[in-house]
């Protein structure tokens, strides 16, 4: 029995939220403490689902223009846009980030090339003319989203917690890693476009 497409998608949003839930109401275990659990139970699948959501309104949208060749639901894309959020909230249950000294590190790196991979798909990235704002909006674009999560991070935790010696040097170092991920993205949307299905010159 072939199983439908969007199956992945929908068990890392599952998993998501199971452990987001333990987290939220098992404050107790060391591993959950001071991370403001109770605001990413919320915000995290609100995150999950906004790329789905508004790719769908977008295209609802343009259901009535004639289009020669109807573009199928990116499946891939919205799975790895969720992916970084299983990712994290999976580190924190196992309570890697605070025993294993380069996990943040790496998955800075690790889920700002998921992330950037999949918003490449889901907005057909390869498709884009000059190559060179392909490359903008990737690396670009994987750029400020790691602004933009620095700055959430500072908010939520880091401004009233035990980490605001060092967050200046850390934040640094998550961006540069967070825009080298985004960079190696724009390398993998690349060598699939070239492997791949002909790419689609945008008017």
């Amino acid at each position: 029995m072939r199983l439908p497409r969007w199956t992945a998608a929908a068990l890392v949003l599952v998993a998501t939220v199971a452990q987001l839930l333990l987290a939220t109401f098992a404050r107790d275990l060391p591993q959950f403490a001071g991370k403001a659990f109770g605001a990413r139970l919320v915000s995290y699948p609100v995150l999950m689902l906004l790329v789905p959501l508004l790719w769908r309104v977008r295209h609802r949208r343009g259901d009535r223009a004639p289009r020669p060749v109807p573009r199928p639901v990116p499946w891939a894309g919205f799975t790895l846009v969720m992916l970084p959020f299983l990712v994290d909230v999976s580190g924190n249950t196992l309570n890697l980030y605070d025993t294993v000294v380069w996990w943040d590190d790496a998955l800075h790196f690790l889920n700002w090339c998921l992330l950037t991979l999949g918003l490449g798909l889901v907005l057909d990235v390869a498709a884009v003319r000059p190559r060179w704002a392909r490359a903008v909006a990737v690396v670009g674009g994987g750029a400020l989203l790691a602004l933009l999560w620095e700055v959430g991070e500072w908010w939520t935790f880091i401004r009233h917690g035990t980490e605001i010696a060092t967050a200046y040097e850390d934040t640094l170092g998550d961006m540069a890693l967070g825009t080298t991920g985004s960079a190696v993205a724009l390398v993998l949307l690349v060598l699939r476009a070239g492997r791949g299905r002909p790419v689609r010159a945008r008017p």
